[in-house]
């Protein structure tokens, strides 16, 4: 049901690129796990530098590609999870988020980073919803000092593309160096593997 409704909104003008939300659940979940990485290895990837990669996913594409660059750049994973779960009805998902981003809502998390000061660079990951970062990365992100951080956005769609993502992920960085954003077509496998080891490599991570 979720993958029929989405297809019909991603090909409307009203798109909420949460490409991801075309998943089962079982589906979702298997992707995105990153193999053991050794610390030779790590510090090989990262060139020495501390990484961590947040981010949020409705239903598990955008998790796919966060455990992808973990595994690429053995970096620490961090989940953004909201006190309140969003509606498993899809139309439902839709309105909410609708609202929530007219509002400038920023919902609760549940948990939050231990330490962030010892990370040099921070992935953040977010579907696309209606052009925008979804509103729990927005809470992530207003939690956080960010000055002098590397930050590099990478999202998920079903058809929207980037569309406003990355200016707003830059707006929410004060003092950041913002890299490059990335946007993937959701898919419970993760991005394209020689398209996300090529944005790696131009950000110098990889």
């Amino acid at each position: 049901m979720r993958k029929n409704i989405c297809s019909v909104l991603c090909g409307g003008a009203i798109l909420l690129g949460v490409a991801a939300c075309a998943k089962a659940p079982a589906e979702a979940e298997q992707a995105g796990g990153a193999a053991a990485v050794s610390q030779e290895t790590k510090e090989e990837a990262s060139n020495g530098k501390k990484i961590l990669v947040a981010y949020y996913s409705y239903s598990g594409n955008t998790k796919a590609v966060a455990g992808q660059i973990a595994a690429a750049l053995g970096a620490d994973l961090f989940e953004i999870n909201t006190v309140e779960t969003y509606p498993s009805a899809y139309g439902d998902l839709v309105d909410q988020a609708q609202r929530e981003i007219k509002a400038g809502f920023k919902p609760q998390l549940s948990s939050r980073v231990e330490n962030m000061a010892q990370y040099d660079v921070v992935f953040i990951g977010s579907p696309n919803w209606w052009g925008t970062v979804a509103p729990a990365v927005s809470s992530f992100l207003s939690q956080y000092n960010w000055e002098g951080k590397q930050v590099a956005g990478f999202f998920t769609h079903g058809g929207g593309g980037m569309q406003n993502c990355g200016r707003d992920l830059q707006r929410q960085l004060p003092g950041a160096k913002v890299l490059s954003p990335v946007a993937f077509a959701g898919r419970s496998s993760g991005a394209p593997q020689k398209e996300l080891q090529a944005w790696l490599t131009q950000l110098g991570l990889k």
